[in-house]
């Protein structure tokens, strides 16, 4: 017997093929990343740019605070080694004068008292009743008070006499930085009792 199937075989369903990805879809996806990348590398650029900045501004206002002390420390050096150079050049004119014995005690004194800040003295001579004194000053007005200051005693005779005054230009450096004028100058004096009238004096008081 022959049988005949009407109803059919049944169809397999075709497998579908994957669909392939766009072209276009890849690039966009590339650039977005690329974009990403791009933005992330840039931000953390700058961040480090301003963390450096940061750091630098620190860095400079330590130095300038550093700077600002040690100017004050250096202006107040300066001050005591001016100070000490005259106290010295003193002392070392006293000795000097007390050694040799060639001109008294209260004339050196009175010599000493008068000299005003900023004034020193390089040379002192005295040849019978007069005083050469030669020195060096910052100002004009230091010479004329040690001037005056050696004349408001009886010691000397008046008028007392500045013989010279020459002005190096520039020749000190002052604690502002800026250079100031040095005046060379020799003053002259007579002394009312020459060394000879004072002995005689005080042998006569004997």
């Amino acid at each position: 017997m022959i049988r005949i199937n009407l109803i059919g075989a049944p169809r397999r369903k075709a497998k579908r093929a994957p669909a392939p990805v766009d072209l276009g879809q890849r690039l966009t996806l590339a650039c977005s990343l690329i974009l990403v990348l791009a933005g992330l590398l840039i931000g953390w650029w700058y961040w480090s740019l301003t963390q450096q900045s940061e750091r630098l501004d620190a860095d400079l206002a330590s130095a300038r605070q550093e700077t600002a002390r040690l100017k004050t420390v250096i202006a107040e050096v300066d001050r005591f080694e001016q100070r000490r150079q005259q106290l010295q050049q003193r002392v070392s004119l006293i000795e000097q004068l007390r050694r040799g014995q060639s001109i008294p005690v209260e004339m050196l004194d009175l010599i000493s008292r008068s000299m005003p800040d900023m004034l020193w003295l390089t040379q002192l001579h005295q040849v019978g009743g007069e005083v050469t004194i030669e020195g060096r000053s910052t100002t004009l007005i230091g010479l004329s008070d040690f001037v005056g200051n050696l004349g408001r005693n009886d010691l000397f005779r008046k008028p007392i006499e500045i013989v010279d005054s020459q002005v190096d230009a520039g020749a000190v450096a002052s604690r502002t930085g800026a250079n100031l004028d040095l005046i060379r100058f020799t003053v002259k004096a007579q002394l009312a009792v020459t060394p000879g009238d004072a002995g005689a004096a005080g042998s006569g008081k004997r």
